[in-house]
């Protein structure tokens, strides 16, 4: 079984135990505490999405340049409980990086909402990388952006790959960012 395969397998025993639970604030404090950095669910997600993303199946099509990337790895399936698994790679030494609130430099995505929210898997590939979530800046761990809710996906400190999983699949680019 190669790594993509496992990557699908490991994921479906994650949602068999969430996918009754509504992505929020809450939620993820608990997937910080039960499957935080040193639990064994997140070492293994985190170890294939580097694979994937070294072997060129996950995180492979160029969103804006080569520093912000992602592909979808599965469509919502029965097996996935509905959940689609995608693979978003940003690494915010872009040269189209601009400075936040404390002055460090970030990579800015597009705006988007997540119409039934999203749990996401964050993985640093730098040191002190972080993905900036609902709930602040996350380093190794997870976000979890509650149903309706919209954003810009940023990064700063590096590289990051960010594994997630939306229900129904949704996702949409639709929206109109704020000035």
């Amino acid at each position: 079984m190669g790594s993509r395969e496992q990557l699908i397998e490991r994921s479906i025993l994650f949602l068999r135990e969430v996918k009754d639970m509504t992505p929020s604030a809450a939620m993820e404090r608990w997937l910080n505490e039960t499957y935080g950095e040193d639990s064994a669910l997140y070492q293994d997600l985190a170890r294939l999405i580097k694979m994937g993303v070294e072997e060129g199946w996950a995180a492979n099509q160029e969103v804006e340049g080569p520093n912000y990337r992602r592909s979808r790895i599965l469509e919502p399936v029965p097996e996935t409980f509905q959940f689609s698994i995608t693979a978003v790679y940003m690494n915010s030494t872009d040269p189209r990086r601009i400075k936040d609130e404390d002055d460090h430099d970030v990579l800015r995505g597009q705006y988007h909402g997540h119409p039934y929210g999203e749990l996401n898997l964050v993985v640093p590939l730098d040191k002190g990388a972080q993905l900036k979530g609902l709930q602040g800046w996350q380093g190794p761990g997870w976000t979890a952006p509650d149903p309706g809710s919209r954003h810009y996906p940023e990064v700063r400190g590096g590289a990051v790959i960010a594994l997630f999983f939306l229900p129904a699949g949704r996702i949409s680019y639709d929206f109109k960012a704020p000035a």
